[in-house]
């Protein structure tokens, strides 16, 4: 969600053109126009917005697939196409 105002402690936040009030209270007052990720009404990380925008085509695409259509590949432009790739820690060195 993208912070658009303020209301006391609370940061108004607006996803999909429907506003909420979200606690910041586990990342401190975000500033305005940030992204941040939110579970129960409570903001948990402050991400980028190529973060935010990967979250809402994964969305997207829950929805669709829920609606039957699963031609979902063209939200996850960073998935596709591309080989895995291990963790770190899980590398040779």
């Amino acid at each position: 969600m993208q912070v658009i105002g303020f209301n006391g402690d609370y940061a108004v936040c607006e996803r999909d053109g429907t506003q909420h009030l979200i606690d910041p209270i586990l990342v401190g007052k975000p500033e305005l126009g940030a992204w941040v990720l939110v579970f129960l009404d409570t903001a948990r990380e402050i991400i980028s917005s190529e973060q935010a925008t990967q979250i809402q085509d994964a969305l997207q695409a829950l929805t669709l697939t829920l609606q039957g259509d699963y031609n979902v590949d063209h939200l996850f432009a960073d998935l596709v196409n591309r080989e895995p790739r291990l963790p770190d820690f899980l590398c040779e060195k």
